[in-house]
């Protein structure tokens, strides 16, 4: 058992050249994790206390790069699950504040995650619903890349729709990300829409709810900005097109104050 209040070892050139190192030796492997869950835990506190430091971050970051390379090896994925190891970066995902360190956290952690969440095996993909991955990646502006993947395991879907509350709340949470589009970059909008978009569809395809979801997806979603950065994602395109003829939209529902259609405009 990691103790929270260990103190992390100096982070430099040379520890992380040891811990790949190590990392890729079956006798140290498990002494270089123990070691790098302690960088991690390390953050815990200050975390709490809104006492971060920068270096303290980059450490962490560090620490979590270096276990994404082990969840994402194929020898090393399954027992890197079955010892619960992503728990470790729970308390990252679970923190609101916007600053830009602890959403640094919440991204790399996020990414670690979405790295097993690519893979279609059922056993990761009933391991993250086990411990309740949704509700700690429904408060990260980039939870799609993470929820997609979920999505399109047949499990992940029957978790999604065993609810009524459950599905309401991925609905919801989706419909925030779309409205909180331009608070992006320009150079991440075509990725967050390919996710968004992604989700929207599989969704879409139990028909048992398709009348509910037609009212929680936000118009914006088929603005003519977005639609335009669509236009060099053939793919992502004509999952909208499809989105759109599973819902049924009507023209005059999809019709702005201009009086066009953005369906016609899709096209």
């Amino acid at each position: 058992m990691v103790s929270v209040a260990a103190a992390p070892p100096s982070f430099d050139t040379a520890t992380i050249t040891r811990l790949i190192r190590g990392l890729d030796s079956e006798e140290t492997r498990e002494q270089s994790l123990d070691l790098l869950c302690k960088v991690i835990t390390s953050a815990y506190r200050p975390l709490l206390s809104d006492s971060l430091k920068e270096r303290a971050v980059t450490q962490v970051c560090n620490a979590m790069a270096l276990l994404q390379s082990v969840d994402s090896h194929p020898e090393t994925k399954m027992p890197f699950i079955r010892a619960t190891m992503p728990v470790y970066l729970y308390p990252f995902l679970n923190t609101m504040s916007g600053e830009r360190n602890y959403e640094c956290l919440r991204l790399t952690s996020l990414g670690v995650i979405g790295s097993l969440a690519k893979v279609d095996d059922p056993e990761v993909v009933e391991y993250l619903l086990s411990t309740q991955i949704f509700p700690s990646c429904l408060r990260c502006m980039e939870f799609g890349r993470t929820l997609l993947p979920i999505l399109l395991n047949v499990e992940g879907l029957k978790y999604c729709f065993t609810l009524a509350e459950r599905y309401l709340w991925v609905s919801q949470c989706l419909a925030k990300l779309v409205e909180r589009l331009g608070e992006e970059d320009e150079e991440n909008l075509p990725r967050l829409l390919r996710n968004i978009i992604g989700c929207y569809l599989r969704l879409s395809e139990n028909q048992r709810t398709r009348p509910q979801l037609s009212s929680y997806i936000p118009w914006k979603l088929m603005d003519y900005k977005y639609v335009n950065i669509l236009q060099g994602d053939p793919e992502s395109l004509g999952n909208l097109r499809q989105l759109i003829c599973n819902l049924k939209i009507s023209q005059n529902s999809t019709t702005r104050s201009t009086g066009e259609s953005s369906e016609s405009f899709i096209q």
